[in-house]
């Protein structure tokens, strides 16, 4: 039995908390809203992030973040990808160094173009492993057969939370390539926003198809690029998140863009899925990084000009399909 605190009550961190309370751990969620932490302790419920859930007695929610660390085994960073920093520099001096920090974020940080465990390595000299794979909160809390990868640089610890975490629905595989991980995860979420755009316009199967192929070459290509194992991206983390975000509509990221291809701009779509859609972030980080780095991503860098320049969906569609004839191979 192992004393685990989430920082950060969404749904995803609800979910997994809920897994972990059911294995008899004591479990310990963090979240800055007191409406919240009430809402867990007195309700047993969750209902801003995740509806129709009973939480077990096992969990426990604090609105003051060093009394849910306190004699925690593990930590895990259950927030979105901009705050990782943030939330990491307040963990500073609250837990023992030897304590893992899971995070579930997937992301880079916007500016650095760092990725989130380096982010979490500079602020803290905790181990740190990253838990990632295709996982909507909602059939993870109802128990469905799910399975997710856990990576670390120190592969000790991604065995522990791959033990911590199995269950009979919830596999863990472990993955010793933790860029390819981290990469495959963040940029998914790109592609599945502009899955989520065609909906919203009203193209088929045919299209979809054809973005989440060329979306998987184009996690791949910059993945490996940045020092990922090309393995990977054909994994959980690359291609099993990408298919599970491009086609469901518990994708935070798929419903914004059906809004968006509908004609609805972005700050009325953030508005009205009411939490944080990682593509809108990812799609600038990564638009960002390709300028640096020098590398061809025409989906990201088309949907970055659909959100941030005003361009017509449907035109940045035609504009994709009449570019320079290639060989798919390249």
């Amino acid at each position: 039995m192992s004393k685990v605190t989430f920082l950060g009550g969404g749904s995803f961190g609800t979910a997994l908390a809920i897994l972990l309370a059911k294995k008899n751990n004591i479990v310990s969620i963090y979240d800055r809203s007191i409406n919240v932490v009430n809402d867990i302790n007195i309700n047993r419920k969750n209902d801003k992030f995740i509806k129709n859930l009973t939480i077990l007695e096992e969990v426990t929610a604090f609105n003051d973040i060093e009394e849910a660390v306190k004699d925690a085994d593990y930590v895990v960073l259950a927030v979105p990808s901009h705050v990782i920093r943030s939330v990491s520099k307040q963990l500073k001096g609250k837990i023992p160094d030897n304590i893992p920090i899971i995070s579930i974020a997937k992301g880079i940080e916007e500016h650095t173009d760092k990725r989130l465990s380096v982010v979490i390595k500079e602020e803290l000299d905790n181990p740190v492993v990253i838990l990632s794979g295709p996982s909507h909160a909602e059939e993870v809390a109802l128990e469905l057969p799910t399975a997710l990868v856990a990576s670390s640089e120190k592969m000790e610890y991604a065995s522990e939370v791959q033990n911590l975490f199995m269950t009979s629905s919830f596999r863990v595989y472990t993955n010793d390539d933790i860029i390819g991980v981290e990469i495959g995860g963040a940029i998914k979420n790109i592609i599945a926003l502009a899955a989520g755009v065609l909906d919203g316009i009203g193209y088929g199967d045919n299209t979809k198809a054809a973005l989440m192929t060329r979306g998987m070459k184009e996690i791949s290509r910059v993945g490996i690029h940045l020092g990922g194992k090309a393995e990977t991206f054909y994994g959980l983390t690359g291609m099993g998140d990408l298919i599970v975000t491009c086609t469901s509509m518990h994708s935070r990221n798929r419903r914004a863009g059906l809004l968006i291809g509908q004609g609805l701009s972005v700050d009325k779509v953030l508005d009205e899925v009411g939490m944080v859609v990682e593509g809108v972030k990812a799609c600038k980080a990564f638009y960002e990084l390709k300028e640096k780095i020098n590398i061809s991503m025409p989906i990201t860098d088309m949907l970055y000009k659909v959100l941030f320049e005003d361009k017509n969906p449907k035109q940045g569609v035609e504009e994709l399909m009449l570019r320079d004839k290639k060989s798919e191979i390249f």
